[in-house]
């Protein structure tokens, strides 16, 4: 029972970690995000295994975090809000070619990783050209480029 409250603890507590520290953090991993994570990795092995290495309490853990991704999923499929707690919901960064700052500053985006995705998806090089730029749930920056008139 022990390996399973361990297992739900570590569970939480990454996701509200990793909720906190931003949608960047997983979606653009760089070689430092890739070793934190692999530190964070064996970090949280330590702590749910304490000084049990037996395959018994290996299974024991895996199927605990595997039954409670899915549980949490079935809660955010029957409970809107809760998802939108958990995974967020699409933000507008950029409303007819102006930035919103309150809210680049919110997310820890600037003018530059939207004129990169501006860049990378539509080919387009200033603000001006954009109608909006939206930071999708997944980290992603969505680029609307202005009609020509």
């Amino acid at each position: 029972m022990e390996t399973v409250i361990r297992g739900l603890v570590l569970y939480l507590f990454l996701m509200i970690l990793f909720r906190i520290s931003g949608k960047r953090t997983l979606s653009e991993t760089t070689v430092f995000d890739f070793v934190l994570l692999l530190i964070v990795a064996e970090t949280a092995e330590q702590a749910l295994l304490s000084d049990d290495h037996s395959m018994t309490n290996s299974l024991i853990l895996i199927v605990t975090l595997i039954i409670t991704d899915i549980s949490l999923s079935l809660v955010k499929q029957r409970f809107k809000q809760f998802g939108k707690v958990v995974d967020g919901v699409p933000i507008i960064l950029l409303d007819d070619g102006k930035l919103l700052h309150d809210r680049l500053q919110r997310v820890r985006v600037d003018e530059n990783d939207i004129l990169e995705s501006a860049r990378e998806m539509q080919g387009l090089q200033r603000l001006d050209q954009i109608k909006y730029a939206i930071l999708e749930k997944d980290g992603r920056i969505t680029i609307i480029p202005r009609k020509e008139e």
